[in-house]
């Protein structure tokens, strides 16, 4: 089971590179995380407290998510040697699915580049 601090940097930090694997295993992780309370959303009378509630609870999860989503793109990105900036295209609808699919299938750059020394790790800080 990874530390609490190596999740801590997955899913917040934006810091550092990860893999093609870690990005698309961390991406399915927060999928999931968002669609169960819609899936349960679905399960309840509409217009009940409990479907209020978990209508509630999924527009938390999904505000929460969306930084993970976008820490995991900068990180995926960095991977490729590209800038984390190019994340924003993840908020275009249609092209969001393209740009996820090409960053889970183009293997990263070998070796260190600027934004670290290898995947799956931070970033050193510079002195």
């Amino acid at each position: 089971m990874p530390e609490r601090s190596d999740l801590n940097w997955l899913f917040f930090k934006t810091s550092g590179r990860v893999s093609r694997a870690a990005y698309f295993l961390g991406g399915l992780l927060v999928a999931i995380i968002q669609a169960f309370p819609l899936y349960r959303f679905t399960l309840v009378p509409e217009g009940s407290a409990e479907s209020n509630m978990w209508s509630f609870i999924f527009f938390i999860a999904f505000i929460a998510s969306l930084w993970s989503n976008i820490a995991l793109a900068v990180k995926r990105l960095h991977d490729l040697d590209k800038p984390g900036i190019a994340a924003l295209i993840l908020f275009v609808p249609v092209v969001s699915i393209v740009a996820f699919l090409l960053l889970c299938l183009f293997p990263g750059q070998p070796g260190p580049n600027r934004y670290g020394r290898r995947t799956n790790e931070p970033a050193e800080l510079k002195k």
